[in-house]
């Protein structure tokens, strides 16, 4: 059964740093895992893609330079490390697999998602 489980989010103040992990389960880590973001009344977007070998990843333009993603395929994990927090940061964040082990932001061809984790930036 494929699970994924994020974890890591919480409140922060503004310039603040969070590390999120999404523990995956069920499946190997072949498959490029994503991260995105849904804010109150917007639409889910996508933040952050790491591809199945690790070796190449990709970012928002709202968070490059400030985040960075990474995974561990001996413990099925990968984290987003969020620096520079900025209050337009908050929103649930989710992890998802992807049915290949190439990247894209978009949310076509994630087909196992997480239940999501609250980051709040605020002071």
């Amino acid at each position: 059964q494929v699970q994924l489980v994020e974890s890591g989010g919480g409140l922060v103040q503004p310039g603040g740093s969070l590390r999120l992990s999404c523990a995956a389960s069920g499946f190997t880590l072949n498959n490029a895992i994503g991260w995105f973001r849904q804010a109150p009344g917007k639409e889910r977007e996508g933040v952050s893609c790491i591809t199945g070998s690790g070796g190449n990843t990709y970012y928002a333009d709202s968070v490059k330079g400030r985040f960075t993603i990474s995974r561990d395929n001996a413990k099925n994990t990968v984290y987003l490390q969020m620096n520079s927090l900025k209050p337009e940061d908050t929103a649930v964040y989710y992890c998802a697999k992807k049915m290949a082990s190439w990247c894209t932001l978009g949310r076509g061809f994630y087909d196992y998602w997480g239940q999501g984790t609250q980051v709040t930036v605020s002071s």
